[in-house]
């Protein structure tokens, strides 16, 4: 109890109580300011997403899931042995849609999803032997053996656009079997091909180095104007049942570059794939048997074709690679 004589003041009394309240006034205001300043900075600084990396480890592993599928697939076709095939895959053309991302380009780098079934057994050519009779004119003209005349300049046309087999049977009585046997035996493909009293013969595997090498301009397709010609005329080959029908059927806008040849109940065809988005692989399927008779085996080369550009160049792989 006070004395009689002090009046306590308002401030004596409640000094407690005010500081207090000053306190917690003061805390909230703080809070408030810092709450404010992180909100101001936040929206300064661009907020960073991100994204999950796919590792080599993850691109290999699943490199080896797809070509086991594609293997297994392969095998499986060319078990009664009446089928051949040989796939390989292209790196996806330099500025494309499917050379964008590294991830893409590090999946289907060039040869790492190849398979070959049945591809080194020597099975009847048929007229895609008129590739390796192509790689042997170029190779004379620039020798400067075989001048672009007119009649040359057709009969070469006509033996890749329409199959026709006047210049090349002409061209092999002139140069003789043994000479142009040597001239593709050199490139590394196999050899012989022509043996005389037999039709000819080559491997799918064969084909398909034979591609690799007009694919990608090297001797003896190795000069520039000679190889767009070539590839020109394969793109209008008129035969496209088979590998263009197939690729076409998987995705349409694909285009392709090709040989085929048929001969009895043998049907084959060789062609160089480039999808839409710049994707690109060879395909090489040699088929006979199965009562085969003038084209009606390229049906089952076109199924091929598009089972194994479904498998190879499925959208959800990229989707994958890439994930946003």
């Amino acid at each position: 109890m006070h004395p009689k004589h002090f009046q306590p003041s308002f401030w004596s009394e409640h000094r407690r109580s005010l500081l207090i309240v000053g306190l917690v006034v003061l805390v909230g205001l703080g809070g408030t300011w810092e709450f404010q300043n992180r909100q101001a900075l936040s929206a300064k600084t661009p907020a960073t997403a991100t994204r999950p990396t796919v590792t080599p480890r993850q691109i290999t592993t699943r490199q080896q899931k797809i070509k086991h599928q594609l293997q297994t697939y392969a095998d499986h076709v060319t078990a009664d042995k009446t089928t051949s095939i040989s796939f390989y895959n292209l790196s996806p053309l330099p500025g494309s849609a499917a050379a964008k991302h590294a991830t893409t380009r590090r999946f289907y780098h060039q040869g790492d999803l190849a398979v070959n079934a049945n591809a080194h057994t020597p099975e009847v050519s048929a007229s895609t032997y008129k590739l390796f009779m192509a790689a042997y004119v170029l190779n004379l003209h620039h020798q400067g053996l075989l001048p672009w005349t007119p009649e040359n300049q057709t009969g070469f046309e006509q033996m890749i656009v329409h199959s026709e087999n006047d210049f090349a049977e002409d061209l092999l009585d002139r140069q003789g079997l043994p000479a142009v046997n040597a001239f593709i035996g050199a490139q590394h493909w196999y050899a012989p091909v022509f043996t005389a009293g037999i039709p000819s013969q080559t491997t799918a595997y064969s084909l398909n180095l034979a591609l690799q090498d007009l694919a990608l301009q090297k001797a003896p397709f190795a000069h520039q104007a000679d190889r767009k010609w070539l590839l020109n005329l394969m793109g209008k080959q008129v035969y496209r049942t088979g590998i263009p029908a197939g690729a076409a059927q998987a995705k349409a806008g694909t285009t392709v570059a090709d040989k085929v040849g048929w001969y009895a109940d043998t049907n084959n065809d060789a062609g160089i794939v480039t999808l839409p988005n710049g994707q690109r692989y060879i395909l090489v399927v040699m088929t006979h048997g199965h009562m085969q008779s003038g084209f009606s085996g390229f049906p089952r080369i076109a199924k091929i074709t598009t089972h194994i550009q479904k498998v190879v160049y499925d959208p959800q792989i990229d989707r994958q690679l890439n994930p946003s």
